[in-house]
């Protein structure tokens, strides 16, 4: 069983907050009218993607009737109708499209994961519930050590800075900082576990309420993989 296989049943298998196994589990009973003759996952949602990844990206949590449906990130809602083309185009997946588990999406050279693995109530995850959550992005960039790291929004922006320890940088769409292995503090092994500089890209997150108001837009996204690659090449 490989690190990320392991990590991911423990996930799956997590009840560390209630109100958001309630809530899970209640959406999935319930349904929305859409999905009435589905099967909802309503578990926490594991990272996916290439084990070998060198870019990390980091949401926010589930969407209830997304992620919380399909049980794979971003997928069924849309932000990963919005996400999944500017990978397509970017190379870094094989396809356009994410509705099912069993899809056959493939991503290359990354690895998604988020900030909480519970759908939330109105998508507002507590900070307790966060933390209780932060040991398993650990382990993530732990196993993965990846060279980018793409935060989609604030929440996972600061979740990447608590990984590393690091306070007084601003989020801002485009923003670029450099996170150096000295940055790092790993409580149980306590030693650096990324041993090169990576860079962390910042991103508006691809939620329905910031593109189709426009404050994000499919060249302004393009612009972040792009740039994703060319750190990846060293440019």
């Amino acid at each position: 069983m490989t690190s990320l296989t392991s990590l991911n049943q423990q996930i799956i298998a997590c009840r560390k907050c209630p109100r958001l196994v309630e809530w899970r589990e209640e959406v999935a009973r319930v349904k929305r009218k859409a999905y009435i003759n589905e099967e909802y996952w309503g578990k926490p949602v594991p990272g996916f993607g290439d084990p070998q990844a060198r870019v990390l990206v980091v949401g926010l949590a589930p969407g209830a009737h997304g992620s919380n449906r399909t049980g794979r990130q971003f997928t069924g809602d849309a932000s990963g109708g919005f996400l999944f083309p500017a990978l397509h185009r970017a190379g870094f997946a094989n396809q356009a499209s994410a509705e099912s588990r069993g899809d056959g999406l493939i991503l290359k050279d990354m690895y998604i994961t988020a900030s909480g693995r519970c759908a939330p109530p109105d998508n507002k995850p507590s900070l307790e519930e966060l933390n209780n959550c932060q040991p398993f992005l650990e382990r993530e960039i732990e196993i993965l050590r990846p060279k980018v790291i793409v935060c989609l929004g604030k929440i996972a922006f600061d979740r990447i800075l608590k990984v590393f320890t690091i306070r007084g940088l601003k989020f801002s769409h485009g923003a670029l900082y450099y996170l150096l292995p000295s940055h790092l503090h790993w409580r149980a092994a306590q030693v650096s576990f990324i041993p090169h500089p990576s860079s962390l890209l910042c991103s508006y997150h691809p939620s329905q309420q910031n593109t189709s108001t426009g404050k994000l837009t499919a060249k302004m996204f393009d612009a972040i993989w792009e740039q994703a690659k060319d750190l990846l090449n060293g440019n």
